[in-house]
C-alpha cells in the first residue's frame, strides 16, 4: 500500500457518526473443520478457548472474545473473487506479546506466514489460517507518535523483517509464555467487496464511520474516534463481486458501541438510509450490500 494521508472529517454532525468510543467486537468464522481451526487459533495464534458448546468454539484473550468458530458441515468454500473476509486483525498491547504470537506461528505453522509491514502507525504480520481466512497480528505505536500534517495522518507500507522483530522483542520470559495471558482485541477488520463507492456510501454515510483513507477505487478505510482504521473495504481480490452466497468464511463482524444511546442512534440512522435491520433493543443486526453480516451491541 502506498503512503496515504488520512483525514478525519470533523464537520459531520454527531448524529451522522458512530460514537467516538466505538470499537470492534468478535469476528465469527464459519468453518468446515472445527477441531483443526480451533487448534490453529489456540495453539498457533495463542488465543485461549473461552467457551466450547456444541458446534461453536469461542477464543480470545483475558476473557475477551476475539474469534468465534462455528462449524457448518453443509457449506463449502466461496468461489474465487467473492466478497467476504479479507483479514481479521488482532491487536496486541505490547511488542513482546506480539513477538510471542509471531514466534508461536514461526515454530508451529511457518507456512501460514504471508508477509509483514511497518505502517508507521503500527507493525503488522500477516497469515492465512487453514481454511484460507486472512489474519493480521499487529501492535500500534502510541497515537502521540503518529505523524499528523495539516489534520492528516501518514501511513505507509514499509519493509519489516520478522526475524529482526523477533530478535528485538523475544525474550526468555516471552518464550516461556509469560505473555500468554496478556490482553488483546480485534483492532480492525478488512472486507473484500465489489466496489469502493458502494462501500463508502454504506459504511460512511449510513453506518456512520469516518473515512480515514482512500486508495482511489481500490480501497476505503474507516474508523470512529480518530483511530487509523477500524474497518477497511477493498476490491483487490473481489472487484465486481455481487452479494455473497452462503459459504465458509466470514460469518459475522461485531461492533462494540459504548452505550445504549449510541446503539439507538445507529439504528435510527440505518433506518433513515433504508437499511433492513433486526433490533431487539439490545442488539442491532444488519447486512452490508454484499451480505456481510454485522452485529452491533453495547460493549
Amino acid at each position: 500500500m502506498p503512503t496515504v494521508l488520512i483525514h478525519v472529517n470533523e464537520e459531520r454532525a454527531a448524529s451522522d457518526r458512530l460514537a467516538p468510543a466505538t470499537g470492534m467486537g468478535a469476528v465469527t468464522l464459519l468453518v468446515g473443520d472445527l477441531d483443526a481451526m480451533t487448534r490453529y487459533y489456540r495453539d498457533v495464534v495463542t488465543l485461549q478457548v473461552l467457551a466450547a458448546e456444541g458446534d461453536t468454539v469461542t477464543l480470545g484473550r483475558a476473557g475477551r472474545a476475539l474469534v468465534v468458530l462455528r462449524h457448518e458441515a453443509t457449506l463449502r468454500h466461496a468461489t474465487p473473487g467473492s466478497a467476504g473476509l479479507f483479514h481479521t486483525a488482532i491487536l496486541f498491547e505490547s511488542q513482546a506479546a506480539l513477538a510471542a504470537a509471531l514466534y508461536s506461528v514461526a515454530r508451529s505453522a511457518p507456512g501460514t506466514f504471508t508477509g509483514s509491514a511497518d505502517h508507521l502507525v503500527s507493525q503488522a504480520f500477516y497469515f492465512t489460517d487453514p481454511e484460507g481466512n486472512g489474519i493480521e497480528l499487529y501492535w500500534d505505536r502510541a497515537r502521540t507518535e503518529w505523524s499528523w500534517v495539516h489534520g492528516q495522518i501518514e501511513m505507509a507500507t514499509l519493509y519489516l523483517d520478522p526475524n529482526t522483530f523477533l530478535s528485538e522483542h523475544l525474550s526468555d520470559d516471552v518464550v516461556r509464555g509469560s505473555t500468554a495471558e496478556d490482553a488483546a482485541s480485534i483492532g480492525h477488520v478488512h472486507l473484500s467487496v465489489g466496489d469502493v463507492a458502494t462501500a463508502r456510501a454504506f459504511y460512511v454515510d449510513a453506518l456512520g464511520f469516518d473515512e480515514t483513507a482512500g486508495l482511489s477505487n481500490q480501497a476505503v478505510f474507516v474508523s470512529a474516534g480518530g483511530y487509523h482504521h477500524h474497518m477497511a473495504m477493498n476490491v483487490w481480490n473481489s472487484r465486481g463481486a455481487g452479494p455473497r452466497m452462503p459459504a465458509l468464511g466470514l460469518g459475522r463482524v461485531d461492533l462494540a458501541l459504548p452505550d445504549a444511546d449510541a446503539l439507538g442512534s445507529l439504528g435510527e440512522r440505518l433506518r433513515h438510509h433504508g437499511v433492513a435491520l433486526r433490533d431487539d433493543g439490545q442488539t442491532v443486526s444488519f447486512d452490508d450490500p454484499w451480505r456481510n453480516a454485522l452485529h452491533a451491541t453495547v460493549a
